[in-house]
């Protein structure tokens, strides 16, 4: 996964993020959560660049265990929490990833340049427009997720997909890895790439197949 010294180089082949969401395993207790890290071991062996804990609803020491368990069931694969900036810290994660509800990346950013943060703490965004896009960059993240780029239930609320023609238009605005989001299948993963995506992201991908290494190998050849 790229580093923060290293923003502005493209990876040669896609990044790979699986984005955790327990309710779609009707895993509706925040203390239940065995399922789940056993997906996050999964993806980890299956070779997946980053896994992104992406459970809103869990809150302080009950989040700061899972983060804590996932860091120790994936190995080297990093372990990235949305949102909450001072449990990504606390546990050792390798990131925070930010949303609109989120603190700035701004913020985060002065995180890291004052020593708080370790100097190779990855700072992502999710964006829904270029404008959302150069902001980010601006304020120096490391890579954002655009979507969604095609239809999915996870990402209804933020409106109809966008299609890969705007997905290519903000890979051209920016010059941090844009990763794409929403709707990602093995079908669809090689037009991500040819719009100019750095990375593939994905939630029902992962957490609906029971052999997680094809997928992997599959999104890997789509550049």
């Amino acid at each position: 996964m790229t580093e923060p010294s290293q923003r502005a180089q493209t990876p040669r082949v896609p990044l790979i993020f699986y984005v955790t969401d327990r309710r779609g395993l009707g895993l509706e207790d925040p203390r239940a959560a065995v399922r789940l890290l056993e997906i996050v071991e999964h993806a980890a062996r299956a070779g997946v660049d980053a896994i992104q804990l992406r459970e809103k609803d869990i809150a302080g020491r009950a989040l700061l265990e899972l983060t804590a368990g996932a860091i120790e069931r994936a190995g080297q694969t990093k372990i990235i929490v949305n949102d909450r900036l001072d449990i990504a810290l606390g546990a050792g994660a390798s990131g925070v990833h930010l949303g609109g509800e989120s603190i700035g990346v701004a913020e985060a950013f002065a995180f890291r340049v004052s020593g708080r943060a370790p100097a190779t703490f990855m700072i992502g965004r999710s964006c829904h427009s270029l404008e959302e896009a150069s902001r980010a960059e601006e304020d120096g993240a490391d890579y954002i997720f655009f979507g969604p780029v095609f239809a999915t239930p996870s990402k209804a609320r933020f409106g109809p997909p966008q299609g890969s023609g705007a997905l290519a238009a903000v890979c051209r605005g920016v010059r941090i890895p844009v990763v794409a989001i929403g709707g990602v299948t093995l079908e669809n993963a090689g037009a991500c790439i040819a719009a100019g995506a750095a990375g593939l992201a994905a939630i029902r991908l992962f957490q609906e197949s029971g052999d997680l290494a094809p997928i992997v190998r599959g999104l890997r050849k789509s550049n």
